[in-house]
C-alpha cells in the first residue's frame, strides 16, 4: 500500500518521514502481547497481575456522592478554564494541614487534568531549541518527550540503589549545567519507590539557587510514604521561590480516571503554567472539582488507602523474600522495585530485566514490568484486584506457590 500525500509532513519531533513505518515495540506492548500469549497458552492457570499501574478501588463514598450531587447542577456546566475556587482552596486547606505549607489559593494554586497534562505543559514555559531539561531515570518521560519537541534536550540523571535512589547533582558537567533550565524531580519515586529527606530538598534547593534553575516536583505519590511522614519539596526552607510542586487525587484518593491534579508554588510559575494550559484546555468539569475538594477534606481517605497499600506490600516483600528474591520493604509508592534475578539455578539465564520479566509472564503467568534504564529491575504493583484481606492472602499464596521452586541467581 501506497504512503499518503502527507506522509512527508510529519513533524520530525514524532518521526518525520518514516512516522508509522518503525518496528519497535514498546515494552507495555510487549508486556500486553505476553499477558494474551500467557492466556492463551494456560487458561487453566490464573495470570497474577503484578503490572497494573493504577489503584484497584473505586472512590470514596464521600466523593461520589458529592459528584452526583454537583453533576446536575447548572451553575456547573460550563467552561472552567483555569479553574474554581473552591478546588483551590481546598488544596490550600489540604496543603496546609498536611504538609504545614500556607499557600495563596487565588495565586499560588491552578488545577490541572492530571498531573500528566501539567508535566506535559510546564516544559513549554521555559524549554527554547538547545535548553536542557534534567530528569531522573528511570522514571515518568512525559516532561522530557515535550522537552524535546520544543528543540531542547534531556540529560539524563540515574538513579542508583547505592545513593538511594537519589540523583547525584554533584556530578552534572558545567556545561550542561549553563544549559539546563529544569530539574524534574519525582518523591515518593516512581518506579523505585524511594522517598526523599529533608537534607537532599535543601541541596535541591540550594543547586537550583546556584544554577539559576527551576525545580519541578512530581508527588502524585505524595500521600503513599511508608518510612517517614509524608513530606513536601514546597516545605522546605527557600523551596517556592526555586520551583512548583505537582500534586494527584489519582493515588492517594483512588480517582483512577477522574484527571485531577494540581500545580503549586511560586506565583509567577503558576501564573506561566495558568498561561499555556490555557491555550491547551478549557479546564476540568467543574462537578469534579467539586468532587475533588471534597477528597482533600477528608483527611480518612488517603489514610485507609496507605494502610492498605502497605500492608500489601509487606506481605509481597514476605513472599518475594522466601522465593529467593532480593528485596525489601519500600520506602513510598504502591511499587515494589527489586534486581531482576540474573537467571535461575536450572540453567537459565536472562540478559535484562526484561527478559526476566517475559519468563515470569510466559512460564509463571505473573506479570510485573522491567526497567533497565539504570540496571535490571523489576517492578511488582501491588494494585491487583482484590476484595479482602482474604483475597490478597489467597493471592499471595498462589504467587508463592509459584516462585519458590525457581530458585533465582543474583
Amino acid at each position: 500500500m501506497s504512503d499518503p500525500y502527507f506522509q512527508p509532513l510529519f513533524a520530525e519531533r514524532i518521526g518525520g518521514a518514516q512516522y508509522g513505518k518503525g518496528t519497535a515495540i514498546y515494552k507495555f506492548e510487549k508486556i500486553k502481547r505476553a499477558k494474551r500469549k500467557a492466556l492463551a497458552d494456560h487458561p487453566e492457570r490464573e495470570l497474577l497481575d503484578f503490572g497494573i499501574g493504577e489503584n484497584d478501588s473505586i472512590a470514596d463514598d464521600v466523593v461520589l456522592r458529592t459528584m452526583t450531587e454537583e453533576i446536575s447542577k447548572p451553575e456547573n456546566r460550563g467552561y472552567a478554564d483555569n479553574g474554581v475556587i473552591e478546588f483551590k482552596e481546598a488544596v490550600a486547606r489540604f496543603m496546609q494541614r498536611e504538609y504545614g505549607i500556607e499557600l495563596d489559593a487565588e495565586t499560588e494554586v491552578n488545577h490541572c487534568i492530571g498531573s500528566k497534562t501539567a508535566l506535559a505543559m510546564l516544559p513549554a514555559t521555559f524549554i527554547n531549541p538547545g535548553d536542557i531539561t534534567l530528569m531522573t531515570v528511570p522514571g515518568y518521560p512525559v516532561a522530557g518527550t515535550h522537552t524535546v519537541y520544543y528543540g531542547g534536550v534531556v540529560y539524563k540523571l540515574p538513579l542508583l540503589e547505592e545513593n538511594n535512589f537519589l540523583p547525584d547533582l554533584a556530578s552534572i558537567p558545567a556545561d550542561v549545567l549553563s544549559k539546563a533550565k529544569l530539574l524534574v524531580l519525582c518523591y515518593p519515586n516512581s518506579p523505585t519507590g524511594a522517598t526523599a529527606t529533608q537534607e537532599f530538598y535543601e541541596e535541591v534547593v540550594q543547586f537550583a539557587k546556584e544554577n539559576n534553575i527551576v525545580v519541578v516536583q512530581d508527588a502524585a505519590h505524595a500521600l503513599l510514604s511508608f518510612d517517614r511522614k509524608p513530606n513536601s519539596f514546597l516545605a522546605v526552607p527557600g523551596a517556592k521561590e526555586v520551583g512548583v510542586e505537582l500534586h494527584s487525587l489519582s493515588k492517594g484518593f483512588d480517582m483512577i480516571g477522574w484527571r485531577m491534579g494540581w500545580v503549586c508554588g511560586h506565583e509567577r510559575l503558576v501564573r506561566a503554567f495558568s498561561d499555556v494550559k490555557d491555550n491547551c484546555d478549557s479546564g476540568q468539569f467543574i462537578a469534579i472539582q467539586k468532587a475533588a475538594a471534597a477528597a482533600l477534606d477528608d483527611e480518612s481517605i488517603p489514610r485507609r488507602i496507605h494502610s492498605k497499600y502497605q500492608r500489601r506490600l509487606e506481605k509481597l516483600v514476605a513472599v518475594l523474600q522466601r522465593c529467593g528474591f532480593q528485596c525489601s520493604m519500600p520506602g513510598g509508592t504502591y511499587f515494589l522495585y527489586t534486581p531482576a534475578p540474573k537467571g535461575l539455578e536450572n540453567g537459565i539465564t536472562f540478559e535484562n530485566g526484561e527478559a526476566a520479566s517475559q519468563y515470569l509472564i510466559a512460564e509463571q503467568s505473573i506479570c510485573t514490568v522491567p526497567w533497565d534504564d539504570a540496571g535490571p529491575y523489576l517492578r511488582f504493583s501491588v494494585t491487583y484486584q482484590a476484595a479482602d484481606e482474604a483475597a490478597e492472602d489467597a493471592l499471595m499464596a498462589e504467587t508463592e506457590s509459584r516462585l519458590k521452586n525457581i530458585k533465582p541467581v543474583f
